[in-house]
Parts: C-alpha cells; sequence; structure tokens
C-alpha cells in the first residue's frame, strides 16, 4: 500500500504542554546551528547530523563505546563484563553474536501467535471502562511479558521490572553535570550502581537455578554458553540479562504510544490502515523516524578526529542525538511532516553498525501486531483534550509516560 495519494502535513507535537524535555528542540521544529558542536560546560561534543552520527556508528575504532570513565570520572571499579553497550570488538562480537542466536528471524516470527494472544487479553482487561490508558494497559506490559517469557523469568514481576525502568529512566529531569566534568553526577552514579547491584542479585537467582534446571530460555542459553573456551561469569549473566530486559521492552513501549500519538495528529492514516492494514509497517517506521523512542546514545574518542567540521580531540565524549539526526534535511524530505511510506526512510532509530538494536525485528513484530488489533479493534481511537499525554522527562528518551485515549466500539476479535 502507498500513501502518496494522502496529503502530507507537518506532526504538531504539543512539546511544552505535554513535557518534553527542553533538550529536543528539534520536537519543536528547530534546527541545531551546526551539526557537531562543544558543550563548554559538560565538555560533551553535541552530534546532530545524520551523516556524522553515522560516520561514527560507522567507526568503532576511532569512536568507542567504553564511555563509562569519560561520562562519570568518579565512578568506582565497577564489573561491565556482559555490558554489550559498553563493548568494542573483537569482545563484543563474540558476545553478540551468542545473544543473537536468540533473535533470529525464524525464532522472532514464531513468536507471533502469543504477542497476538497477549495483547487480546490486555485489551480485554481494560474493556468496559470507555477509556484506555495505553501505557499502563498495553504498551507497558505486552513487551515487558514477551522478553520476561523469553529469558525465563516470571512474568507476574512484572511491577519489579516496571520499577527498574521508571529508575533506569528518571520521571525528572537529569540535573547538571557532575564536579569531575562528566555527564552525571555522584548521586545519579551511585543510583545507577545500587540498580545495578539489584537487577544481578535477580537474575544471579535465576541463574543459578538454569545451572540446576536447565529450561529451553534464554537464560539457561546465557549460562551454558562459552567464549573462548569459558562460561560466562554471573556478573556477565547478570548484566546481559537486565540489558535485554531493560532495552527488549522500553522501546516497544514508546514505539506503540508514539504511533499511537501520530495516528491521533493525523487521523486520515489510521482511517488508511484500518482498510489496509499492509500499510501499518509504514507507518510505523515513520513513527521511529519523527519520534524517536532513544534519542541518546554515546561514544567515547580514542584518537583526533574531524567530524562535522570540526577537530575533536582523543580523549572526549560525544553525544549523539539520533532524534535529531533523523529530522536533518540534508537525507530527509519534509523532515517535519508525518510521511508514512516515505522511500528511502533510512532512520536511526535502532542505531546503525555493530551496535544496530538486536531486539529491532522483535520490536518492529510486536508494534505490527498490537497496533493492528488496537485500529482494528477501536475504530474510533483518540487523545482525551482534558487529559492529555505526558511524556517521559528523560532527555534520553522520546515517549509517552501516560497516555490516556477515548475509545468507541469494537467490531470484533482477529488474529494480525
Amino acid at each position: 500500500m502507498t500513501y502518496q495519494s494522502l496529503r502530507p502535513m507537518p506532526l504538531t507535537l504539543l512539546a511544552d504542554q505535554w513535557g518534553a524535555p527542553p533538550a529536543h528542540f528539534w520536537l519543536r521544529g528547530t534546527r541545531p546551528e551546526q551539526p557537531v558542536a562543544l558543550d563548554e560546560r559538560t565538555g560533551i561534543w553535541n552530534v546532530y547530523g545524520y551523516p556524522e552520527i553515522v560516520e561514527v556508528f560507522s567507526d568503532p575504532v576511532t569512536y568507542s563505546s567504553d564511555t563509562f570513565r569519560r561520562l562519570a570520572p568518579d565512578v568506582p571499579d565497577y564489573d561491565k563484563s556482559g555490558l554489550l553497550t559498553q563493548m568494542d570488538p573483537p569482545v563484543h562480537r563474540k558476545l553478540r553474536q551468542l545473544v543473537s542466536r536468540a533473535f533470529t528471524p525464524r525464532l522472532v516470527a514464531g513468536l507471533a501467535p502469543r504477542i497476538s494472544a497477549l495483547t487480546h487479553e490486555l485489551l480485554d482487561r481494560a474493556d468496559g471502562r470507555g477509556a484506555l490508558e495505553l501505557v499502563d494497559d498495553l504498551a507497558h506490559p505486552l513487551p515487558v511479558t514477551v522478553i520476561a517469557e523469553l529469558l525465563g523469568v516470571p512474568a507476574s514481576d512484572r511491577p519489579l521490572f516496571r520499577q527498574w525502568s521508571e529508575e533506569s529512566f528518571p520521571r525528572e529531569q537529569r540535573p547538571t553535570a557532575g564536579e569531575g566534568g562528566g555527564v552525571f553526577g555522584a548521586d545519579e552514579v551511585a543510583a545507577a550502581l545500587d540498580l545495578g547491584r539489584r537487577m544481578n542479585e535477580y537474575f544471579a537467582e535465576h541463574a543459578d537455578d538454569r545451572r540446576r534446571h536447565p529450561r529451553e530460555d534464554l537464560l539457561t542459553l546465557l549460562v551454558q554458553a562459552e567464549v573462548d573456551g569459558e562460561r560466562l561469569s554471573s556478573v556477565a549473566v547478570g548484566n546481559l540479562a537486565q540489558l535485554l530486559l531493560i532495552a527488549g521492552h522500553v522501546t516497544t513501549t514508546m514505539l506503540l504510544g508514539n504511533t499511537v500519538l501520530c495516528l491521533d495528529a493525523h487521523p486520515e492514516y489510521g482511517e488508511a490502515v484500518r482498510r489496509d492494514p499492509t500499510g501499518l509497517p509504514a507507518v510505523i517506521e515513520e513513527s521511529l523516524r519523527l519520534l524517536t523512542p532513544f534519542q541518546l546514545f554515546y561514544r567515547a574518542t580514542t584518537r583526533e578526529s574531524e567530524l562535522g567540521g570540526q577537530r575533536v580531540p582523543a580523549g572526549q565524549a560525544l553525544a549523539l542525538w539520533v532524534g535529531a539526526a533523523n529530522r536533518d534535511e540534508r537525507v530527509f524530505f519534509g523532515p517535519d511532516d508525518f510521511r508514512p511510506g516515505r522511500d528511502p526512510n533510512p532512520h536511526l532509530a535502532f542505531g546503525r553498525g555493530i551496535h544496530f538494536c538486536l531486539g529491532a525485528p522483535l520490536a518492529r513484530l510486536e508494534g505490527r501486531i498490537a497496533l493492528g488489533i488496537l485500529l482494528e479493534r477501536y475504530p474510533d481511537l483518540r487523545t482525551d483534550p482534558d487529559n492529555p499525554p505526558v511524556l517521559m522527562a528523560d532527555p534520553e528518551l522520546t515517549g509517552a509516560r501516560k497516555l490516556p485515549l477515548l475509545t468507541a466500539g469494537r467490531p470484533g476479535r482477529t488474529t494480525v
């Protein structure tokens, strides 16, 4: 299906009313003055341009993912084993190949019936109220249940996982940089380390059980796996598991909410998808570009480089604002317009290069199935003017923390 016949219109995000972080100036239609700029206060190089961010993603030798010491100089010794997001080749490649065995196209496709059943189950619970709180009723519990079942931990622990997510991405605006020159202050570092310790203890208990009683789940795969002839340490298993749990559901939670916000602003596209659901993937991809869930990635320079016309010395931290890059006029025509079906649409919502999001196929599948069911089930679905959406305050994210919806009608159930 093509949407070229529909008139593209700019999506006016009520950023201030909904509480979008001030750092996300591109959500308000403002363009960066230059693609790469040094923030003198924090010492961080902000990278906003699409070609510049692609260059960084494509060169892990010059731009390292091991950013702990640069972003938080006062952090105590911390065992980062298993944290894929902080690893460079060749160790990263070996561990990623191991974990990717749980996200093959065949295995992901096989989850479709379960995703469909869960979506109907969750919406059944919400029926009868005349309203739907999308985050609490569907967008959070659906993906967290799926990833919990993949890992092999109890889905009944969802309230605990929700608490961890909120601790990982606070509701309040991030404080100013720490005295040591990093982005994260001492209190923030201490809170993150405490959260990591508690999550590791949780997964260590389940990992110990898998060593005694193996199952067909991801935790069993991790405790039985070998890298260079050695089993992963308990810390590595815990770090990997917590990363998969958080990253495995937060993106989908925001993807679902952001797509609904786009369709609320442009109901003509919602009607088009109801008539022909084959157009839904294009709607999802455009929402990923326009309202990018994970806005921010970090890298550190290992040597002097030239980026966007700037000389960046070695040992510098870079903040890659992919949400801004996804609105770069050099790459995207009408960057503030919601244009499902734009071709090409090479957005960076899932990153690029060796750290491209492992769970991207699963997030897309969950989005396609859940949104398809949602749109069919509720022919009139819209935001509540008396109870508007509230966006996440954390500058690393763009997504709804609360998304009340008014609903009407339920014509029937089908399996997507």
